[in-house]
């Protein structure tokens, strides 16, 4: 007669067994969906500093102490040059989702003054916000820049209380 105990594992045993792996899961996923946040937090800080350096850019060579009015005007290259002022990927479209981000850019127009070397009106300043598509899921942070070259931080949006210059009145500046 055989013994039950000798065939292998019980119900009991498998029942730990898979709790253990669900639990590990479940913290895999917290973990991983912590990292895709952080990841697409530091892609549209990434993509702040860059617009920021291609407007300083576009100011000192094209735009006659002037910034570029669109995102998309960024990408157009100045005459004589192949290359436009900011990476394709971010000249897509105004406004421009990215990495679970959504930048736009306005600003101020230039009523005086020439036009660019591009052949557009240039803004006399400018300033950018990125806000997460769905708070909590694609970003917890809602980012904020303009003509100082300043990217500020906050867990409310400054879509609608971004100054042209100088800080707005709520977050931080990111150092």
């Amino acid at each position: 007669m055989r013994r039950l105990s000798d065939r292998g594992f019980t119900l009991v045993e498998l029942l730990v067994v898979f709790a253990v792996v669900a639990l590990l899961a479940s913290a895999a996923m917290v973990g991983y969906r912590q990292a895709r946040i952080r990841s697409a937090e530091a892609a549209a800080v990434s993509a702040l500093n860059s617009i920021n350096q291609a407007q300083f850019t576009y100011m000192q060579t094209c735009g006659k102490q002037r910034y570029a009015p669109t995102l998309v005007s960024l990408a157009q290259p100045a005459p004589g040059n192949e290359h436009g002022f900011i990476s394709p990927d971010l000249a897509v479209s105004d406004p421009l989702q990215k990495s679970g981000y959504l930048i736009q850019m306005t600003g101020t127009p230039a009523t005086e003054g020439e036009q660019t070397c591009t052949g557009l009106v240039p803004l006399d300043r400018y300033k950018i916000t990125a806000d997460p598509l769905v708070p909590g899921t694609t970003g917890n942070r809602f980012y904020g820049t303009n003509g100082d070259r300043v990217i500020y931080t906050d867990t409310q949006s400054y879509s609608e209380d971004m100054t042209d210059t100088g800080a707005p009145g709520h977050g931080a500046e990111i150092r």
